[in-house]
C-alpha cells in the first residue's frame, strides 16, 4: 500500500471520527424521543439525563476540537542576515531535494528536527514553511550530520507529508480532547476509544513510511554515511541533554536558582564528557519497532539506509557551529524567547552550582535540626545542639528516626553519614570549604587552597560521646564554627518534592478532599461530592501548578510531622494519623474514590513506615 494511500485511509478515519459522534448524537436524541414518547415524570427525566451526560462529553469534547486552532510557531527565527551559511545550505539542499526551501527556519530547545507547512483546502494549496532546528543539535554534529537531518526534513516536503499536518493536528486533538473527557464507565466512550486504537495504528504506520521516504532522501543528497552517523548519534546527544538538565540543572532550579547560560552550559558539557559519549556511541541501536511508534527502530532505518544505491559526497567533519557563527549570543537569544525563570535566582554556573549544592545540604540538615529541636522541647536547633545530643549519649534516639531498621547502637554508628553533611554544612557556612563546579565530574567540595576537603573521619569521631571532644578540636583547628550550621527552614515545606501518588474524593476530618501525595508529605485540597472527574482534576491542578504552590495554598501535612499511624481499613483505606502537636487526622477513601495508579499502595506503605519509625 503506497503513502499517499495510507495518509488517505488516514484523512478518511478521522472524517469517520467526526461523523462517529454525530452518529452517537442522533442515536441519544432518539433514544431520548422514544423515552418521553412511552414514559414520563422523574423516572423519564432521570434516563434523559444519564443520557445526556454521556454524549455530552463527547461532544463538548469534538466541539473544542473543530474550533481549536494550532498555536503559534515556537522557537527563535533565524534570518537569513543572522544565519548566511545555515540559509544557503538549506536552500541548496532543497534545490538537491527537490523542493520549494522554508520560509522560516527556527532554533528550539530540543534535541529533534522538524518542518511545518501551512496549508489550505485539505493540503491542495501549500502555504508558508518552517524549518525547525534543535539547538543541541547545532551545538554537537557536524556539517555532514547537520546537512543529513535537513535533507531528510526537507524529504518531509518533497513527499508532502506535511500537506495534511493541520487535518491531523485536528484529529489528534479531537480524539485527545474526547477521549479525555469520557469517564471509564461511559457506554458512548468506549466506541470511541476502539476507534482511535484502531486510527492511531493507521496513522502511526503512516508516519513510519514516511520516516522511511524521508530517510531516502537524506540519503541521497547528504550520502549514506552522514545519514548513518547523524542517526547513531541522535540518541548520543539526547541522552547527554537528558544527563545535563538532571545532574546539572534540575537540582537547583527546584530550589529556587537559575544558571545565566543553560545552552552555553550544554556545550561544555559536551566537550569535557568525551570518555562517556565514547561509550554512548558504541552502543548498538535499537531494532525493534513497536507498531504503537511513530517512527522506526533506529537500527531498522540505519539498515534501510545502507540497502540503498551508494551516492559519492565529499566529506565535511567541520562543526554544524560554522553554519551559525554567533551560536553562543543565539543560545542566550533562544533562552530568552523560552526559558521562563519566574522568580529564580539567575546565577553565573560556577555560583549557581555551588548556591545551589549549599541549598541542598541545607534542607537535608533542616530535616535533622527540626527532629532534633522536637526531641528537645527547644523552639530550633542546629549541629551545636546535635553535639549536645551526643554528649548527653541521646544522640541513638535521634538517629533511630533516620534509621529505623537498625538497632539503637548501629543508628548512632550510622549516623557519621548525616553527621558529615552537618559538618560540610558548618565548612561552607564558616568559609573553610566550598564546592567547585565542574563540566567533566561531579562537583567537588575543596578548601581554601582548592584541595579536595572531607569531613568523614571527624564526622565518625562526633557521633561517640568518648571521641565528640577529638572532633570538636579538630574542627577549631581548622576553623569551622559548629555554630554557623542551624535551621532555616523551621517548619518543613514541599520545595522540591516530587509527586508519587493522588486519591480523589477522600473524606479528610470528615471533608471531601482530593490527597496528593509528594515524597515529603500530603497536601489536602478541598474537592467536591462528585467523584466521577476526580483523576482528570488532580492532573489539571498539578499540570497548572507546583507542588511546593500547592502545599503552600492548601493544608501540607509533612511525614516527618507524624508520630504514628493507625490503619483502620485497607480498602477502601481508612487511617487514623496522630501529629507529633497532639493533633489527628483522619482519612476515609470512598468505595467511588478515584485512585491514581498504586497510590493507595504508596499511602500505605508510607504509613506502615511511620508506624517503624515511631516504634523505635
Amino acid at each position: 500500500m503506497s503513502t499517499a494511500l495510507r495518509a488517505a485511509i488516514s484523512v478518511a478515519m478521522l472524517v469517520g471520527f467526526y461523523v462517529l459522534g454525530l452518529v452517537q448524537l442522533a442515536v441519544v436524541g432518539l433514544l431520548i424521543y422514544e423515552i418521553w414518547t412511552h414514559m414520563h415524570g422523574a423516572g423519564a427525566a432521570k434516563l434523559s439525563w444519564v443520557l445526556l451526560v454521556a454524549v455530552g462529553a463527547v461532544v463538548a469534547g469534538l466541539w473544542r476540537a473543530i474550533r481549536a486552532q494550532p498555536g503559534e510557531p515556537e522557537g527563535l527565527p533565524l534570518t537569513p542576515e543572522q544565519a548566511p551559511a545555515l540559509w544557503q545550505t538549506v536552500r541548496e539542499m532543497a534545490v538537491a531535494a527537490g523542493t520549494r526551501a522554508p520560509d522560516e527556519i527556527r532554533l528550539v530547545p530540543e534535541v529533534n528536527a522538524a518542518v511545518s507547512e501551512d496549508t489550505e483546502l485539505l493540503g491542495l494549496v501549500s502555504g508558508r514553511r518552517r524549518l525547525y532546528l534543535g539547538m543541541p543539535l547545532l551545538q554537537t554534529f557536524t556539517v555532514d550530520q547537520m546537512r543529513s537531518v535537513v535533507a531528510h526534513e526537507l524529504g518531509h516536503y518533497s513527499g508532502s507529508h506535511t500537506r495534511l499536518a493541520a487535518v491531523a493536528y485536528r484529529g489528534r486533538l479531537a480524539m485527545h480532547e474526547t477521549l479525555s473527557r469520557v469517564g471509564k464507565w461511559n457506554v458512548f466512550g468506549w466506541v470511541f476509544k476502539g476507534y482511535g486504537r484502531l486510527y492511531l495504528l493507521v496513522s502511526n504506520a503512516v508516519t513510519r513510511r514516511q520516516e522511511f521516504e524521508a530517510d531516502q532522501v537524506s540519503v541521497r543528497v547528504a550520502g549514506v554515511e552522514a545519514a548513518v552517523s547523524s542517526m547513531r548519534e541522535i540518541p548520543v546527544v539526547d541522552a547527554a541533554w537528558s544527563f545535563y538538565f538532571g545532574r546539572y540543572v534540575a537540582f537547583g532550579w527546584e530550589i529556587g536558582y537559575a544558571p545565566d547560560d543553560i545552552f552555553g552550559g550544554f556545550r561544555q558539557l559536551y566537550t569535557a564528557r568525551t570518555g562517556e559519549l565514547a561509550d554512548l556511541r558504541d552502543q548498538e541501536p535499537d531494532e525493534k519497532t513497536s507498531r504503537w511508534d511513530t517512527h522506526p527502530a533506529i537500527g531498522e532505518r540505519i539498515s534501510a539506509m545502507r540497502a540503498l544505491p551508494p551516492v559519492s559526497h565529499p566529506a565535511d567533519e567541520r562543526p554544524a557551529s560554522v553554519l551559525l557563527p554567533q551560536l553562543d549570543g543565539a543560545g542566550l537569544e533562544l533562552q530568552a524567547a523560552v526559558v521562563n525563570f519566574g522568580p529564580r535566582t539567575v546565577l553565573p554556573w560556577a555560583q549557581f552550582t555551588a548556591a545551589s549544592l549549599v541549598a541542598m545540604q541545607q534542607r537535608r540538615a533542616d530535616r535533622v535540626f527540626r527532629s532534633a529541636a522536637r526531641r528537645l522541647g527547644v523552639p530550633e536547633a542546629g549541629l551545636a545542639e546535635i553535639f549536645g545530643m551526643v554528649a548527653a549519649g541521646r544522640l541513638a534516639e535521634l538517629a533511630a528516626e533516620f534509621y529505623p531498621d537498625l538497632s539503637r547502637y548501629e543508628a548512632a554508628l550510622a549516623f557519621a553519614g548525616p553527621m558529615d553533611d552537618l559538618i560540610t554544612l558548618a565548612a561552607v557556612r564558616s568559609g573553610v570549604a566550598s564546592w567547585q563546579h565542574s563540566w567533566s565530574e561531579s562537583a567537588r567540595l575543596v578548601d581554601r587552597n582548592g584541595a579536595t576537603a572531607d569531613f568523614t573521619e571527624i564526622a565518625k569521631l562526633a557521633v561517640a560521646p568518648e571521641t565528640l571532644d577529638q572532633a570538636r578540636a579538630r574542627l577549631a583547628q581548622l576553623g569551622v564554627q559548629v555554630e554557623a550550621a542551624r535551621v532555616v527552614e523551621v517548619k518543613a515545606g514541599a520545595q522540591g518534592s516530587d509527586v508519587i501518588g493522588a486519591l480523589a474524593n477522600v473524606k479528610v476530618d470528615e471533608q471531601e478532599s482530593d490527597v496528593i501525595l509528594l515524597d515529603r508529605g500530603m497536601i489536602f485540597v478541598p474537592a467536591p461530592k462528585d467523584t466521577g472527574e476526580g483523576e482528570k482534576r488532580i492532573g489539571q491542578l498539578l499540570a497548572a501548578n507546583d507542588p511546593a504552590v500547592l502545599a503552600h495554598h492548601y493544608r501540607f501535612v509533612a511525614f516527618e510531622e507524624l508520630a504514628a499511624a493507625r490503619i483502620l481499613k485497607t480498602v477502601p483505606i481508612n487511617a487514623e494519623l496522630s501529629l507529633h502537636d497532639g493533633s489527628k487526622v483522619i482519612l476515609k477513601e470512598r468505595w467511588s474514590s478515584d485512585t491514581i495508579g498504586d497510590s493507595r499502595d504508596t499511602l500505605e506503605s508510607i504509613l506502615k513506615r511511620v508506624n517503624e519509625r515511631a516504634a523505635t
